[in-house]
């Protein structure tokens, strides 16, 4: 096997969620913080820290992409294909493309992960159905119901364009 040349055309991405180049945005009452995009890695992944709040979490789903998270601080429930497994700060979970899954922050405190979606695109959706917010360290707005109710009915809508189905 002979491997590609080097792209001299893609950039080394060093990220940090102060930087001044990355996106912080709230969803679904948690902070989301976009470290290192699709653009950055032609396509191939997108890294996103996400700060989830007590009880906080999406609504079941699956999509047609590999999913990995860890847990850096917290802990979270995740409901694999109906089971649920607790997970803690320092493990990994992997979620293979179109399993139904979703999470929930079961502690009294935030939980705070890296999520990594291959390839890219995930950030892409996230960035049309949340709102802007200042840093990672923000408040989430607050919503109206109606607002809530908005958004929820933008994901729903945007979802399968991003190969994405809420259950």
């Amino acid at each position: 096997m002979t491997l590609p040349l080097d792209d001299p055309g893609r950039r080394l991405v060093v990220a940090s969620k102060t930087s001044e180049n990355v996106e912080h945005i709230a969803l679904a009452g948690g902070i989301y913080t976009i470290l290192v995009t699709g653009e950055q890695t032609d396509g191939r992944y997108t890294l996103i820290e996400m700060r989830v709040p007590p009880n906080g979490g999406p609504p079941p789903h699956r999509h047609d992409f590999e999913e990995m998270f860890t847990l850096l601080e917290g802990e979270l429930e995740f409901t694999f294909r109906g089971e649920q497994v607790r997970v803690r700060a320092g493990e990994t979970v992997n979620v293979p493309a179109n399993a139904p899954h979703f999470f929930r922050n079961v502690s009294d405190e935030p939980a705070r992960m890296l999520c990594m979606c291959t390839p890219a695109g995930q950030e892409e959706y996230f960035r049309l159905v949340a709102d802007p917010v200042d840093g990672a360290d923000s408040a989430p707005p607050v919503l109206t119901e109606q607002e809530q109710a908005e958004r929820r009915a933008k994901g729903r809508e945007l979802a399968a364009k991003y190969r994405t189905e809420i259950l």
